[in-house]
Order: C-alpha cells, then sequence, then structure tokens
C-alpha cells in the first residue's frame, strides 16, 4: 500500500522516492561481466546499449544522433529545434556555446528559437540520418505532432517520439484541434514513444493508446525549472516502479502486449541508470551527460526544449564546461575518474554482474532497499 502523509487537516499526501534514495541490493550471486547483455528491442528495432539520446539541440545534432546509433544507443532529433529553422545552425550553436548563464541567456535563446520551422530542413534532416545508416528517430511535440506528422511521415523515420513535459492521453481544449493519440497511433504503421508521465495511471492510459513506449518522467535535472514554474517536481524511483505496475497491468490487459518505458530525469551516472533499471525502466534517456561528449554540437552548453519555450521557459542554460571525452569514451569508458560520469554502461554492465543478472528483463527484478 502507498505511503500516504498528512500533511494538514484535509490533506494529504503521497509519499515518493528518487532515485537518490535507493540503492541496489545484490543477491546470492555474482557474474562475469563478460556473459552479461545490455541489449534491448523496441519492436523491430535491436539496440545494444539502453540509451535514447534526448532530443535537446545541446546534444542531438544529425551526426550525434548518428554517432550514437552506431554505439548502440538511439539519437532521437527534435524536428522542432535549430536543425530544422536553420540551414546551417552551427554559427547560432557556436554563439550558444559562448553564453553566460544569466537572464540573457535565455532570452536569446527564445530569440534564436523564433525562426519559423522550415518543413523542408524536416525532409533534409531526416535524409542525413537516414544516410547515417541506423534508426530514424525524431521528436516532435503534442502541440505540433497534426501539423508537422505528414512532413515526418513523408520523410520516412523509423521510430516517432511524441515528447512534452506532460503528456496526457486525452488532452482538452475549447480553442485547437486536440491530439487524439489513440486515433493517430492506431492510423500509422511505425513505432511511437509518447511521454512524459510521471504516476500510473497515465502510464495506463498512454499504453492504452497503442504507443509502443512511454517515457516516465519529465528530464527533470539540477537545470530544469519545472518544479519552480509548475510546481511540478517527479520522484524518479517511485514514478518508474508505478509506471511498471500499469505495465504489467496492461500486460495482463491485453494477454501479452509490452510496453517499453523509458526514465527521463534525476539520470547523470552509471548508478543512476542501473538504479532506474533495476525500478523497471527499460532504458534511459541521457541529456545533460551526452553534452559532455566531444560530438555535442553544442560545445558543452547544455538546455532542454523547454528552456526556449516563447513566454513560459522552463530550463535553466548552462554555460559549456568542455569535454570530457569522446561519445564512445562516455558511454564505454575507460574512465579515469571516480564519479560515474564516464563509461556509462560498462558501470551499468558491472552492477548487473555485480548482482548475478545476465540481461536487462532479468535486472527488473533486483532488489531495492530505502537508505535514506
Amino acid at each position: 500500500m502507498r505511503d500516504v502523509v498528512e500533511i494538514g487537516l484535509g490533506k494529504t499526501a503521497q509519499r515518493g522516492y528518487h532515485l537518490d534514495d535507493i540503492a541496489i541490493v545484490p543477491s546470492r550471486r555474482t557474474r562475469d561481466v563478460d556473459d552479461v547483455s545490455t541489449g534491448w528491442q523496441l519492436d523491430a528495432y535491436q539496440f545494444g546499449i539502453p540509451c535514447v539520446g534526448h532530443p535537446s539541440d545541446a546534444t542531438m545534432s544529425p551526426a550525434s544522433a548518428v554517432r550514437l546509433g552506431q554505439l548502440g544507443g538511439l539519437g532521437v532529433l527534435n524536428v522542432e529545434g535549430l536543425w530544422t529553422r536553420y540551414e546551417n545552425p552551427s554559427k547560432v550553436l557556436e554563439e550558444l556555446a559562448g553564453l553566460d548563464e544569466d537572464a540573457r541567456a535565455t532570452k536569446r535563446l527564445q530569440e534564436v528559437y523564433a525562426e519559423p520551422i522550415r518543413p523542408d530542413l524536416i525532409t533534409e534532416r531526416v535524409r542525413e540520418l537516414r544516410a547515417g545508416g541506423g534508426t530514424v528517430a525524431v521528436r516532435v511535440s503534442p502541440q505540433h505532432t497534426l501539423a508537422l506528422a505528414p512532413v515526418i511521415l513523408d520523410a520516412g523515420v523509423d521510430i516517432l517520439v511524441i515528447q512534452g513535459t506532460i503528456v496526457s492521453a486525452e488532452h482538452v481544449s475549447t480553442t485547437d484541434e486536440p491530439l487524439n493519440l489513440k486515433e493517430f497511433i492506431a492510423d500509422l504503421d511505425l513505432p511511437v514513444i509518447v511521454g512524459g508521465c510521471t504516476d500510473y495511471k497515465t502510464a495506463l492510459h498512454l499504453m492504452r493508446t497503442g504507443a509502443a513506449g512511454v517515457i516516465v518522467g519529465i528530464g527533470g535535472d539540477e537545470w530544469s525549472t519545472t518544479e519552480s514554474v509548475l510546481g511540478i517536481r517527479v520522484p524518479m524511483a517511485t514514478a518508474i516502479a508505478d509506471a511498471a505496475a500499469a505495465r504489467r497491468d496492461y500486460l495482463d490487459e491485453t494477454g501479452g502486449r509490452y510496453v517499453h518505458l523509458i526514465a527521463d530525469g534525476d539520470i547523470r551516472t552509471s548508478g543512476d541508470i542501473a538504479k532506474a533499471l533495476g525500478c523497471g525502466a527499460d532504458a534511459v534517456m541521457l541529456g545533460e551527460p551526452l553534452s559532455l561528449c566531444d560530438e555535442a554540437p553544442a560545445g558543452g552548453a547544455w538546455w532542454h526544449s523547454a528552456a526556449s519555450h516563447p513566454s513560459l521557459p522552463r530550463g535553466a542554460f548552462e554555460t559549456a564546461g568542455g569535454s570530457i571525452g569522446s561519445m564512445e569514451r562516455l558511454l564505454f569508458g575507460p574512465a579515469d575518474e571516480p564519479d560515474g560520469q564516464l563509461n556509462l554502461f560498462g558501470g551499468l554492465r558491472r552492477a548487473m554482474a555485480k548482482c548475478g543478472y545476465r540481461d536487462l528483463k532479468e535486472f527488473q527484478k533486483v532488489g531495492l532497499v530505502l537508505d535514506r
């Protein structure tokens, strides 16, 4: 039963836990690290590591998305980002990399993202992704899905990601045509990932739309201001566990349809990745960690997709901190620092081996302890 706390007369709150609040418990068995597999599969597409690139322009360009795919992950390009607003956004990205962390940085983000989206550039960027030879995935917001979907689908993507800060199965509007996710997904012949969601009920409803994957979380990290602006904070350990419970119920409800969970938020180190998967996620969405690799298009600067919102930005701008190595080194090592920021998936493999699990599905059963 969920722990419910009375916070005042007539008002209660459910207790939630962050990834920092929990730890993994080793079992009686260990396993050789070379016998551990970090592979996972979404629909017909197989990946060597459970890593999805957060569709921020700070991390995902056509080139870096392709590179992540070559290394076994899934790169996702934002079709509402700079790469579909500018023929060559390199100068814009170079300028942004040199900004300071102050109010002017947010204003400048808003200015560069005010440039209109060009459908011809969507087609061109998808072509560049396709030429890279891997799985082609792009992100669109729920608000612009109906308008941009025809261009995206005509361009020929493999996976469509519909992602917002909070995404529900039913959006009510008296002024705009609402996006009915269930009807929209039913008309497609490609897998769709939707999110973010923060609780059991929303996760279950999103699964019922026919989505192949559900994003859990809102990408919250130390640079996210969603709590300050909207009052929303997501305890990721609880959110992932709740979504995993919804997945089990949906599996029973449908007689075996499995929906993948992608954790997006509070994930900075290999230990965070291990704990997110131990809570029930199938993969993690990495944002800020990928901004620190050589291939990051903004040279180490970091901002969320919502940081450039024209009227209500929800993310601070982090100035360029420099690279800590190539994307390959970030993901697979070797590491020369003991803080878990390098060799992210080597660390995951080691955690799985120390606990005796051979693959990710088994590792979702790992024991957890609350120690704070």
